[in-house]
């Protein structure tokens, strides 16, 4: 499937896969959310090849997760931002992390804490309308043909 065809899928989970489903996507935003918003900064933290590190940029501030500023004029630099979509991330890259900690969990892992309490975050998804947590109750999935 490719980024054309994702854009008219009915499915937003389809349609976010355009940069959601790229490891180093993730993984750019991981580090924004940390404070991270400079092109060397991810380069350092990732390990990534300018080349792929540029593209992937690119693709987020095309997407409209992330921003470019302007952070000095002499010689001309920019910095990269999260937008109110990119901040919106941020519940996505704990529910990755939390399923990763339970199925993927050997080792030494990084820990999350909440900034003011120092406990660690222990993510969860709800619906919002009931109140459940996902996966606790059936779905059902109604694609924009079946109404």
């Amino acid at each position: 499937m490719n980024k054309e065809n994702i854009e008219f899928e009915p499915c937003p989970i389809a349609r976010s896969l355009v940069f959601a489903g790229d490891a180093w996507c993730i993984l750019i935003l991981r580090d924004a959310h940390d404070g991270c918003t400079r092109f060397d900064e991810f380069r350092k933290n990732l390990g990534i090849s300018p080349t792929i590190l540029t593209r992937r940029l690119a693709l987020l501030t095309e997407e409209g997760v992330l921003e470019k500023r302007l952070y000095s004029e002499h010689p001309p630099r920019e910095e990269y931002v999260l937008t109110d979509a990119g901040r919106d991330f941020l519940p996505v890259l704990f529910a990755i992390g939390a399923w990763g900690r339970k199925h993927r969990g050997v080792g030494k892992l990084t820990r999350f804490l909440d900034g003011e309490l120092g406990t660690e975050i222990v993510p969860i998804t709800i619906d919002e309308n009931t109140g459940a947590k996902i996966g606790s109750r059936p779905i059902r999935v109604v694609r924009p043909d079946d109404v």
